[in-house]
């Protein structure tokens, strides 16, 4: 983290006649289909160390004070993916999008329309690090100069510049002065920009700021941040989650304990892989014995109580229940705090049925409900010799043991 980074809102900028400034909401653009990024689900959805890129977004904006309601534009067909991903977050009912950028932005803008400020800014979802001094020294600019309509940040271009032909042939070295990288957010007199939007052909306009240069508004340049990057292409995931895991200091150990015995039945279910046995688990929910040792370990590294003080027993919402939404519950709780999930291991005892064959069906059953790589997952299988309830084949216990790795305070 840079020194830049550090910084922090020591207090609410005002307005030149010494008006405290009004939080700003933001519309964040998160209707595109992110398609250079490779993977099965829009980019915005994809998991980075364990939460979905978006989420981690709005946790970077509402670290700042200035920053008001967060109204999120979507793609009509990403509904149930938007509310898994901001699960946990209090946010306006989202917007639903247009087929290009610019429409999706204006259909945010419309939306809008009591806002306690006269600005309004637009941030792209795929863009997790915006640091809360980004946003200051913007707000800043705009409350300091009235006759400014609107400030982005940028980076200085430090590179040599070259411009080519079809051919790639170097035609001429651009001088890079007053050459910068623009970044988002990017904020703007909210009135101002609904006018442009509404007034002009923005088709061939690739950002907001482009559109009010064309409607002749003065925007400014405020000072952006390397580290404010936007992820677009695969390799680009593994820079973010490097950049996460960096700041996630604050290493965790959980560990989890369960057992169950052996009903009349025909299969056991274990770390959601249903196994075929002359007996079944008994127990409230699913008794899947091995998640609720996992769901357990979870809790415990933040904490959190345990899987009966969030789903006690005797609510009978429970009876029956699949044990992965106790699983999922425990991985929330833990997004919550921005945190991730480095390694989980879970170890069963029994002396049946055999574990080893389905090891890495459960290993992914695992993996798709906790949204860590099977390499960080490891499921073992041991039996006690014959000794003991487990001995006597009785029931199976398993125990667990997580590592989670969480921001420091203040980070």
């Amino acid at each position: 983290m840079t020194e830049y980074q550090r910084k922090s809102e020591k207090k609410m900028p005002q307005n030149p006649d010494g008006q405290t400034v009004k939080k700003i909401p933001v519309i964040l653009v998160a209707a595109g289909r992110g398609s250079r990024a490779g993977g099965d689900i829009p980019k915005q959805y994809q998991p980075v160390c364990g939460r979905p890129l978006i989420a981690w977004t709005i946790n970077a904006l509402q670290k700042s004070e200035l920053v008001g309601e967060i109204y999120c534009v979507i793609n009509p067909d990403d509904a149930d993916l938007f509310d898994h991903a901001t699960k946990g977050f209090t946010l306006p009912a989202p917007i639903m999008g247009g087929d290009s950028r610019q429409q999706s932005a204006l259909n945010g803008l419309k939306t809008i329309t009591s806002n306690p400020s006269p600005y309004i800014m637009i941030h792209d979802a795929a863009r997790p690090f915006v640091q809360p001094s980004i946003i200051a020294d913007m707000v800043n600019t705009v409350t300091k100069k009235p006759s400014i309509k609107g400030a982005i940040p940028g980076v200085a271009v430090t590179d040599t510049v070259k411009r080519t032909n079809a051919q790639a042939t170097i035609i001429e070295t651009v001088s890079r002065d007053q050459l910068y990288r623009v970044q988002t957010p990017q904020l703007f007199d909210h009135k101002a920009l609904l006018s442009a939007y509404e007034n002009l052909d923005i088709t061939h306009l690739t950002d907001d700021a482009m559109i009010m240069e064309a409607a002749g508004a003065d925007i400014s340049i405020t000072k952006g941040d390397e580290g404010n990057m936007k992820v677009t292409n695969p390799e680009d995931f593994m820079k973010a989650a490097a950049m996460i895991q960096k700041n996630l200091d604050d290493i965790r150990t959980g560990h989890g304990f369960d057992v169950h015995a052996f009903d009349a039945g025909d299969h056991v279910t274990l770390c959601g892989v249903n196994i075929p046995h002359s007996h079944s688990l008994k127990g409230h929910s699913d008794a899947d014995v091995a998640m609720h040792a996992l769901t357990d370990a979870l809790f415990s590294s933040i904490a959190a109580g345990d899987i009966g003080s969030h789903f006690p027993p005797s609510d009978d919402q429970w009876k029956g229940a699949k044990s992965e939404i106790f699983l999922k519950k425990a991985c929330d709780l833990i997004a919550d705090k921005g945190g991730m999930i480095s390694n989980m291991v879970v170890t069963m005892m029994c002396e049946k049925p055999k574990i080893g064959a389905h090891r890495d069906a459960m290993r992914a059953s695992l993996s798709k409900i906790t949204g860590v790589s099977m390499d960080r997952i490891s499921v073992q299988a041991t039996t006690t010799e014959k000794l003991g309830f487990t001995g006597r084949e009785e029931g199976i216990a398993a125990e667990a043991v997580a590592t989670v790795r969480l921001p420091l305070e203040g980070m």
